[in-house]
């Protein structure tokens, strides 16, 4: 896998009158792990869309490993994402989910197969090829959702709100996963989340509150991010 620094430089995304996000600016170092954070409506998530290109900035730029991307479509950029709702295809297999988008993509079936199942082995699920997405847990869905993510060799993964849907236990393997993408793959990860638990995972914290940049700085604690969290609700 392949890494990627990704830099704002005074973006700002209005939607008629509303100004989303407001002329921010901020890098973000190849293979770490960044939580953005902030409350309801505070541009996390537009600013996640935008590195991805599926918003489109009004002003400024955005480079992913030193390229302007600003104008490049989404499907040009490399980069993958992991869904709070898991996004699996219902009448594939787990093999064939993760396979995916690298058999669009034109490769040798033998290819598709290997990735695939290394995937699956990288996020613990060897075994479970045949399965259909309702055979499994939530936690297990979410996982296939990661190693989909994965088998792409991404320069730059994000997670919007990857443990929405998970109990505790699952979360914690999710999170393991992301961390372990970091550690030991050198991934870059950009996850979005509201909970405390899982901004703690991340090594950097960008806090964002009515659009702008309010916190960016080393990780905390759970303890730590909820009184960020207190102190821009």
């Amino acid at each position: 896998m392949k890494a990627a620094a990704i830099e704002f430089r005074q973006v700002s995304k209005f939607y008629g009158e509303v100004a989303a996000v407001r002329d921010i600016s901020f890098t973000i170092a190849a293979s770490t792990l960044v939580t953005l954070l902030g409350p309801s409506g505070c541009g996390k998530t537009t600013t996640l869309r935008m590195i991805a290109g599926l918003e489109l900035p009004t002003a400024g730029s955005i480079l992913i490993g030193g390229e302007d991307v600003t104008r490049v479509p989404a499907a040009e950029r490399d980069v993958s994402m992991v869904f709070q709702s898991y996004a699996l295809f219902p009448h594939m297999s787990v093999l064939e989910n993760v396979g995916y988008g690298v058999a669009v993509a034109g490769r040798p079936k033998d290819e598709v197969l290997s990735r695939a199942k290394a995937a699956l082995a990288t996020v613990g699920l060897t075994g479970f090829d045949a399965r259909l997405p309702s055979e499994l847990s939530g936690g297990q869905q979410q996982r296939v959702a990661v190693a989909r993510a994965l088998v792409h060799r991404p320069a730059v993964l994000f997670a919007d709100e990857p443990t929405g849907n998970l109990d505790s236990h699952s979360s914690e393997e999710v999170l393991g996963l992301l961390r372990r993408a970091v550690d030991e793959f050198g991934q870059t990860v950009i996850m979005v989340t509201h909970e405390p638990v899982a901004a703690a995972v991340a090594s950097r914290l960008v806090v964002l509150d009515d659009g702008k940049v309010v916190h960016d700085g080393e990780g905390k604690d759970a303890a730590g991010v909820l009184d960020l969290m207190k102190a821009v609700a």
